[in-house]
């Protein structure tokens, strides 16, 4: 049951919820509950069945219910809550039930443990229980803790993130750490060479958690101190106009390209063909995008928030504090002047055993075997 999942209107909204379902369904048979607000639905409940797995050995099956969202809270609550139990009625009864991304969704979880027996387990990805972010609210936090306790397990994409859940009272006795997934079998160097140093910046748009406007400041730093480059921006979102717009007023487009959304193997050619990715987040959990990056045996600048520096070190990038533009803009000047320095081979090769399909399926089934134990 996911929170966050690509669906018709945004394919790479929750992608790495995608992966992790894929990764899951080398070893055990997989299938997606997705629900999706939707004033353009052909009915009151719209259900769609698909396949998702373009690779036959990742055979996830989805259904996505998208619903008409009314005005009232109260009603749009439930609507929400009816669609996830028409879609758990349209698979067979699941021996468990894997939440990705808490609060609502653990409710039914609970339920159906009640009701039915049936264990649930938990994976979280969101930032909010980070210091500084919207974790709060009495009501939120008891049911959130409680949701949590009755768990047969709770994993976490990093360490941090963990550790935060259980700064609010989050307890459970079984937590652990699947980190993302990245498929090494697409996300690979490619022979490419520019003659002006290419940097890329890959987000989901929304300013306040990835700061795409403190890169742009630090970019137009840069190009008063005569540094040459060109920056690919990549996604869509609900800030990529004001985005653009605060480029274009800054008067330095020119070396900025925004592609909006790119996918499948353009969106890997577009990365690949890069020399170094910049992630200026304010918050983050993990950033999967890193991840594709060191697949792609590319160095990074990011920010030292959340659980970056538990996988970004001296070895594969540059680690800058975050709100700090100036800073970003020697970062990214030093890692103009030294990006050819690093062994693309070893960037992608520390990691592969770590983030494959393969590791991270078998972490999720042993989980999964556990938690089925008497």
């Amino acid at each position: 049951m996911a929170r966050w999942y690509p669906h018709r209107y945004d394919p790479m909204f929750g992608l790495f919820v995608q992966r992790h379902a894929e990764a899951a369904a080398l070893y055990n048979d997989i299938s997606v509950v997705y629900v999706h607000a939707d004033d353009n639905a052909t009915s009151k409940y719209e259900i769609v069945y698909d396949n998702d797995s373009k690779d036959a050995k990742f055979c996830v099956s989805a259904v996505r219910v998208y619903y008409r969202k009314p005005k009232s809270k109260i009603l749009s609550l439930f609507r929400f809550f009816r669609a996830n139990n028409l879609a758990l009625k349209q698979i067979p009864k699941p021996d468990i039930i894997h939440v990705h991304v808490l609060t609502r969704l653990g409710l039914i979880a609970l339920w159906q443990k009640m009701v039915h027996d049936t264990p649930y387990i938990i994976t979280e990805h969101w930032s909010r229980y980070l210091p500084g972010n919207d974790f709060n609210g009495f009501l939120r936090k008891r049911l959130t803790k409680t949701v949590v306790k009755h768990a047969s397990a709770v994993t976490t994409v990093t360490g941090i993130l963990a550790k935060a859940m259980q700064n609010h009272g989050l307890h459970n006795d079984n937590y652990l750490i699947v980190p993302n997934v990245v498929d090494f079998n697409k996300f690979k160097p490619i022979p490419h060479h520019n003659e002006i140093p290419k940097i890329v910046h890959v987000s989901c748009f929304e300013n306040k958690s990835k700061n795409i406007t403190g890169l742009v400041d630090a970019l137009k730093i840069m190009e008063d101190r005569n540094i040459d480059y060109q920056c690919v921006l990549i996604g869509d979102g609900v800030d990529f106009k004001m985005i653009k717009d605060y480029a274009k007023k800054l008067k330095h487009q020119e070396r900025i390209r925004f592609t909006g959304v790119l996918e499948g193997q353009e969106y890997i050619d577009e990365l690949a063909s890069s020399d170094f990715l910049v992630l200026p987040s304010n918050y983050e959990t993990q950033g999967v995008v890193l991840l594709e990056s060191f697949a792609c045996g590319m160095p990074v600048v990011s920010t030292k928030v959340g659980g970056i520096p538990e996988i970004v070190n001296e070895s594969n990038g540059i680690l800058v504090p975050p709100h700090d533009s100036e800073k970003l803009a020697d970062a990214m000047q030093k890692m103009i002047a030294s990006y050819q320095n690093y062994n693309s081979n070893a960037l992608r090769d520390n990691i592969i055993k770590k983030f494959s399909n393969e590791s991270i399926g078998k972490l999720l089934n042993d989980i999964y075997e556990k938690t089925l134990k008497p």
